[in-house]
């Protein structure tokens, strides 16, 4: 007799916050929105933490694009993980698909080719994104183990904390979703 084959939980789609004990300075105080997860491994984008000096403007500069609106130019990118610091990934609504997409969930998409960029200079692209340096990259199995660790808080995730929120409410609001309040937890973790 076979044994019944057991699925994997995704953790796509849910909020990634990381636990007031942790060290690791790339995610200290972060909150990273899970876009992908499967047998590979996983996929994230930090949505609370701004690239130091660094706005969308600057990035269309490298790009030879001229924004057609120009306060554009002046939103914010943000840092979105250590691997890949080099590469742009737009965090966006709507149900559109660009060149190179993922869908998180139905309305919630992360696309990493230029097309989202020039569609978003000519004032055509989604109504909210987010545009991120970098991603969040675990190995298999890396993020499972680390959640026995007791580094993260998994909580669903929320559009309009990653796009209606200012940056610094994301982190509370985020652990908030699971009725957490994040001033109230110990910077320590054990086993028994």
């Amino acid at each position: 007799m076979s044994k019944p084959s057991q699925e994997k939980a995704s953790f796509q789609n849910q909020f990634l916050i990381a636990m007031p004990s942790m060290q690791d300075p790339h995610f200290a105080g972060g909150v990273t929105l899970i876009c992908e997860h499967n047998d590979d491994g996983a996929l994230g984008i930090v949505v609370n933490r701004k690239a130091d000096a660094i706005t969308i403007g600057d990035i269309f500069k490298q790009l030879e694009l001229e924004p057609q609106q120009p306060h554009v130019a002046n939103t914010p990118a943000y840092w979105g993980g250590p691997v890949a610091r080099e590469r742009g990934f737009v965090l966006h609504d709507g149900d559109q698909c660009w060149e190179s997409c993922i869908e998180v969930e139905p309305g919630l998409n992360i696309t990493s080719s230029r097309d989202i960029l020039e569609a978003i200079a000519a004032g055509e692209g989604p109504q909210h994104w987010l545009f991120a340096l970098g991603y969040a990259g675990w190995e298999k199995g890396q993020l499972e183990e680390e959640m026995v660790g007791d580094a993260w808080l998994m909580a669903p995730s929320n559009k309009d904390i990653i796009f209606s929120l200012p940056v610094e409410h994301r982190l509370r609001a985020a652990a908030g979703e699971m009725g957490i309040d994040l001033g109230r937890l110990v910077n320590t973790s054990g086993h028994a």
